[in-house]
C-alpha cells in the first residue's frame, strides 16, 4: 500500500489560500490542517485572519484542525506544531479522509514538507549564562557549525540566536528527542498573484478588519489579562494595535505602519517559498486571479 498523500496549499497573506483549501477539501472529502503560527490561539481571530466562514460552503462544514487550540499566554513553537500536525494527520488518514495542509507560516510548512528534525529543548539557564560574554558573530558561527542555517530568523535577534543554539546543544545530547513524521507523499501548490494585486488586497482586508472590530479584539485580550508585552511579540496586527491602544501612536500611524509591515511580511513569505523550491520542493503555482472554483479545478487537474 502506498503512503498517504498530503496536499499542501501555500502562499503569501491575502491570496485566498483558506478558501481554496476548503473547496478542495469539499471535493476530495478532506480535512484542513492549518499551518499558521498565530491561528492556534483562541481569541485572536480578526488579527490572524482565521476566515472561519470559508470552512462553511455548499451547505457543508469542512473540518479543520490546529485552530483555536491554546490560549494567548501559552508558548507555541515549531516543535509543538509538528507534534500537533502528526496527531491530526494520523487521525485524518485513519478515517480515510484526505489531509490538506494550508498556511502561510513558512517554517511550519517547510518543517512538514522537508521533514525537519526539531527536538523539544527546555530552557537551560546555565547554558544561556555561558553565552553572555559571546558576540552575536561568535554565536552565529557556533550555530553554523552545528546546522545549516536554513532558517534566517534564527539569527535575527540575540534571543532567537541563543534559543537556536540551546536547541541544537540539547539535540546533541538527546538524540531521541525528535518527533518522527509518519511516511507520506507530498503534492505542494502555491497561490500566485502579482505583487500589486497582493498589496491592494492587503489594504482592503486591513480596512475591513479594522471596521469589523480588530481594535476591540485586541482590547479584549488586554482586558482578559494578556500582557501588552506578550501581544507586542505576536507582531503585525497585535503589535501595532497594542501600540495604539497604549497611547504610543495615533490611529493613522497605526494603520500606515501596519500596512507597511504586512506588505513586508508578504514579501518575506514569498522569499521563504522560493527558497523551498531552491531546496528541492516542487511547488505547482495556481493563478490567484481565478475564482476559487477555477483554482480548485486547476489543482485537481494537476493531481490526476
Amino acid at each position: 500500500m502506498s503512503n498517504p498523500t498530503l496536499i499542501t496549499i501555500l502562499g503569501p497573506t491575502a491570496t485566498g489560500k483558506t478558501a481554496l483549501a476548503a473547496e478542495v477539501a469539499y471535493r476530495l472529502h478532506g480535512e484542513v490542517i492549518s499551518a499558521d503560527s498565530r491561528q492556534v490561539f483562541r481569541g485572536m481571530d480578526l488579527g490572524t485572519g482565521k476566515d472561519l466562514d470559508d470552512y462553511h460552503l455548499h451547505g457543508t462544514d469542512i473540518p479543520y484542525h490546529l485552530i483555536d487550540i491554546c490560549d494567548p499566554h501559552e508558548e507555541y513553537n515549531a516543535y509543538r506544531f509538528m507534534g500537533d500536525f502528526r496527531t491530526a494527520f494520523l487521525d485524518i488518514v485513519s478515517r480515510r479522509r484526505q489531509p490538506i495542509m494550508c498556511g502561510g507560516t513558512g517554517l511550519y510548512v517547510d518543517a512538514v514538507v522537508r521533514g525537519y528534525h526539531l527536538p523539544d529543548a527546555p530552557v537551560d539557564p546555565a547554558f544561556r549564562a555561558s553565552l553572555a560574554d559571546r558576540t552575536d558573530e561568535e554565536l552565529t558561527a557556533r550555530l553554523a557549525s552545528l546546522i545549516k542555517l536554513h532558517n534566517h530568523t534564527d539569527t535575527e535577534t540575540r534571543d532567537r540566536l541563543v534559543r537556536a543554539l540551546e536547541i541544537q546543544e540539547f539535540a546533541l545530547h538527546h538524540p531521541d528527542a525528535y518527533i518522527q513524521m509518519p511516511p507520506m507523499q507530498h503534492r505542494v501548490f502555491g497561490v500566485a498573484l502579482p505583487r500589486e494585486v497582493i498589496i491592494a488586497r492587503i489594504e482592503a482586508r486591513l480596512r475591513q478588519r479594522l471596521d469589523q472590530g480588530m481594535t476591540d479584539e485586541v482590547q479584549r485580550l488586554l482586558d482578559s489579562g494578556v500582557p501588552a508585552a506578550r501581544l507586542l511579540k505576536f507582531g503585525l496586527e497585535y503589535r501595532h494595535v497594542t501600540l495604539f491602544l497604549t497611547g504610543q501612536c495615533s490611529r493613522d500611524e497605526m494603520f500606515e505602519h501596519l500596512f507597511t509591515d504586512i506588505r513586508r511580511f508578504a514579501k518575506r513569505q514569498m522569499t521563504w517559498f522560493r527558497r523551498m523550491e531552491r531546496n528541492g520542493v516542487p511547488i505547482h503555482w495556481i493563478d490567484g486571479t481565478l475564482d476559487t472554483a477555477a483554482r480548485a479545478d486547476r489543482l485537481l487537474e494537476v493531481l490526476q
